[in-house]
């Protein structure tokens, strides 16, 4: 009976920290609210901000164009979806248009890949004299002025004959800065040791390169094809010099066309910009954490 007695105390005793532990781990997590709240109503406005003109892109895609331009503006999405398209695809061609981009763009990302990757694990695995001034050139030309390039890559594609062809959309800018310099801090962090066994057990460059080096930097690779693909997407300036035949056209060169002297379609515009950024938005919804985590391991690494 005495044992029971001395017991209990001892238990509401124990219990007493306990509850003072949980409620001061509730108030730190109130107050933290309280602190983070203003960050996550900025949050949320620049989120809707964002979003808004991606909302109007579609509402304004579903309506003629007299009706954008009316009074009050359209809020919600009207029935004119079937015929915009078909006069959009009747405009431009939009399917060859799409299928041109498309290959273009795919082309374009696996051999720039390949460049990068080979050219950043070159500057970042092999010792060699003039490394560093290398990489100084590679940073240095991203300061270029893509206009300063146009003339005299123009008279370059016009001495070999390749205007008006893909070949002089995709290939004078096949050796990306931007893509050996991420692909190059991705490989800096990889341990030279794995390198070496693999050379010490008979393995051959290409072997290591293939078989270990590339495993690894998968999150890297994933946000230079991410990238690499919306840079071509969305080239503009000069696939608009390159071609001149309407069936070899890409989308944003095609959507130029539909801006007239007296008149635009903006209805199609909004749906032809709204289709052409359907594959993108999708891209980078497939591949989110692999672009995240890329540019993130190749921005820590020194």
């Amino acid at each position: 009976m005495s044992t029971a007695t001395t017991s209990a105390p001892s238990e509401t005793a124990e219990s007493t920290p306990r509850l003072e532990t949980a409620t001061g781990s509730a108030a730190i997590a109130v107050r933290r609210g309280i602190l983070r709240a203003p960050v996550y109503v900025v949050l949320a406005i620049a989120a809707v901000l964002s979003v808004l003109p991606f909302c109007w892109m579609i509402i304004a895609s579903t309506h003629e164009t007299s009706d954008l331009f009316g009074t009050p503006l359209p809020v919600t999405p009207g029935g004119a979806l079937w015929e915009n398209l078909a006069r959009l695809q009747e405009s431009v061609n939009f399917s060859q248009v799409m299928f041109n981009s498309f290959a273009i763009a795919a082309v374009y990302t696996v051999f720039s890949s390949i460049v990068s990757i080979m050219c950043g694990y070159g500057l970042a695995t092999y010792r060699f004299r003039g490394r560093g001034i290398l990489l100084g050139v590679v940073l240095v030309t991203m300061m270029i002025p893509m206009q300063v390039l146009l003339v005299p890559l123009f008279q370059m594609m016009a001495s070999a004959g390749w205007i008006d062809s893909y070949q002089a959309v995709v290939l004078p800018f096949l050796a990306n800065a931007f893509g050996i310099f991420l692909m190059r801090q991705g490989f800096l962090d990889f341990p030279v040791s794995l390198i070496e066994a693999a050379r010490i057990d008979g393995a051959n460059e290409f072997r290591t390169f293939y078989r270990i080096v590339l495993p690894v930097a998968r999150p890297q690779i994933a946000a230079l094809v991410i990238y690499t693909f919306i840079s071509q997407w969305n080239a503009f300036i000069w696939p608009l010099l390159m071609l001149n035949t309407e069936d070899r056209y890409t989308v944003p060169v095609a959507l130029n066309t539909m801006i007239g002297m007296s008149r635009v379609d903006y209805s199609g515009l909004m749906l032809g910009s709204l289709l052409a950024t359907l594959p993108l938005l999708l891209l980078f919804l497939v591949f989110q954490r692999q672009f995240v985590s890329g540019l993130l391991g190749g921005a820590v690494k020194g």
